[in-house]
């Protein structure tokens, strides 16, 4: 008897981790029936050992150090394919950003890449040759924003559950190689939960000089070397900017940026913004007096580009060496803010485009429309409204292709139990082109990216999101997907894993200089390389 009770429980093991939640859900109510709880009987013996495994397994989990563990994998393996579509050729785009003087180089100083908030590579990504897919477990620790060193290590600003921590890892292993813990979370009035929270912990920079630039919840900025002057991994403030007189407590920094002259430009939550003198020092700042919370977006000449709940703003220094607006350009805000955003208005960081123009979206209803504007007088070029009425929103910044942005729909998405148990938001991907001041919609895409912070690479014209799959079920799949830029199609696509864990929850996608991909999720990192 006891043999056959062990040998069941085996089965419905086998059958949980192959077909996923629902089998699950029917085993749990099969305990109902009581003749199935008596057969099922446990003896204190077996209660004791699987307390034990339980205990053990936790204490692995507290103990081993970050990036020695894959990150867990979830149940319903069987039903979700692994691998899907066929191997890229590469078809290369045309756009030349401008190298920024005080960043390090495109594609490794921010989230958004450069000093235009592009969103693109020039150099490679996976092509889906036999793609690899490797993991890190980082326990409860999300690292949001990727950059990487002229010794090609990453650098990582990472959201731990107390506060937010720089981090220098190893491109190959996935584990930390030095560690900096940033001033812990603060309650600082704002009512959001530690998953909407932007306050310091966020975004940063990645300068010329390999230095981490940061802002804390304790309303500085700092100035981080990532290695020492042998070129070991080495995370040390060498510079701290106080900002507590500019930014009062209740108020918080969300995003830094350079300028071209070196300035390093601040926004607040509450929509002040200025800058650290890169000569004397001296902080000066500004108050909008609307809700910011994007990154900015700079231009060679002179302009930095902020976008708040209400507006696309155009700033500069004037000649007093202080900040002011060139130009406001007011958007559609709406009346609410939708399910997939963070805030009550555009879901964007403007992004610069060649030609003289500027990106965003703005938050109509009844669908969310992509702008240009001009970046000399903030006029509106063109506009193009796109997805479904009733069902349209993002809170991620426009990916350049050269003569257009690529959007993706964040709409649904409102944290991470949304997407339990196989649902999905609605989704969807669309481009938009410019072409004599009109704005076309190229083409639209039903892939699903609840909040995927999308790139593009330039030599393989394909643009990478982490992407979900709905189950019927209620398996939670989650993959690396390359659409094609020029036709939306869906080229492939590959499992990364199954389960919440793997849920990217804002984190954008990060190519490496070798062509790998990385996506960090709520427990770690994924990476994503052809068969080597």
């Amino acid at each position: 008897m006891r043999f056959q009770r062990s040998a069941a429980l085996v089965a419905v093991g086998v059958l949980v981790w192959a077909v996923g939640p629902l089998m699950l859900l029917l085993a749990l109510a099969a305990l109902a029936h009581p003749r199935v709880r008596h057969w099922l009987r446990p003896t204190r013996r077996v209660v004791a050992i699987w307390a034990a495994t339980v205990v053990a397994l936790v204490g692995i989990v507290v103990l081993v150090p970050d990036g020695y563990l894959p990150v867990p994998p979830g149940i319903g393996a069987m039903t979700a394919p692994r691998y899907t579509g066929r191997p890229a050729i590469p078809r290369p785009i045309e756009l030349d950003v401008p190298q920024h003087p005080r960043l390090a180089a495109n594609g490794s100083s921010s989230m958004h890449n450069d000093g235009w908030s592009s969103d693109a590579y020039a150099g490679p990504g996976p092509l889906g040759e036999s793609p690899e897919v490797d993991t890190a477990w980082y326990g409860v620790k999300e690292c949001a924003t990727l950059a990487f060193d002229t010794h090609q290590r990453l650098v990582a600003m990472c959201g731990s559950w107390s506060g937010p921590v720089l981090q220098v890892i190893d491109p190959e292993s996935m584990r930390p190689q030095d560690t900096l813990d940033l001033p812990p979370r603060r309650d600082n009035g704002n009512g959001k939960r530690r998953w909407e929270d932007l306050c310091g912990g966020s975004y940063f920079f990645l300068d010329d000089q390999d230095r981490a630039v940061a802002a804390t919840t304790e309303r500085t900025i700092v100035v981080v070397t990532t290695a020492d002057g042998d070129g070991e991994p080495d995370l040390t403030v060498q510079a701290t900017y106080d900002l507590t007189k500019q930014v009062p407590e209740d108020d918080c920094l969300v995003a830094l940026m350079p300028d071209w002259e070196g300035r390093i430009w601040y926004a607040t939550e509450d929509g002040r913004v200025g800058f650290v003198d890169n000569g004397t020092g001296k902080v000066t700042v500004l108050d909008l007096g609307e809700e910011i919370s994007n990154s900015l977006a700079v231009g060679r000449d002179g302009g930095v580009y902020a976008v708040t709940v209400d507006a696309l703003y155009r700033l500069g220094a004037d000649r007093a060496r202080r900040p002011a607006v060139r130009w406001r350009a007011p958007y559609d805000r709406g009346t609410k803010t939708k399910p997939g955003q963070l805030s009550r208005g555009s879901g964007t960081t403007p992004t610069i485009l060649p030609g003289g123009l500027v990106a965003i979206t703005d938050n109509a209803e009844p669908r969310m429309r992509v702008q240009l504007y001009d970046t000399d007088d903030g006029d509106l070029v063109c506009q193009r409204a796109v997805f479904a009425d009733g069902a349209s929103a993002t809170d991620n910044s426009l990916v350049s292709v050269g003569d257009g942005v690529i959007v993706e729909n964040n709409h649904g998405y409102r944290n991470p139990l949304s997407t339990l148990l196989g649902f999905t938001p609605q989704g969807g991907f669309a481009r938009v082109d410019v072409a004599d001041g009109e704005c076309e919609l190229a083409w639209t895409s039903e892939a699903v990216a609840p909040t995927s912070v999308a790139k593009v690479s330039l030599e393989t014209g394909l643009v990478y999101a982490y992407t979900k799959r709905s189950s019927l079920l209620g398996v939670n799949a989650w993959y690396f997907t390359a659409l094609d830029a020029r036709t939306g199609r869906t080229v492939w696509s590959v499992r990364t894993g199954i389960g919440s864990m793997f849920n990217n929850h804002y984190s954008a996608v990060t190519l490496a200089p070798d062509g790998s991909a990385y996506v960090a999720t709520l427990a770690g990192l994924v990476r994503v390389r052809d068969r080597r």
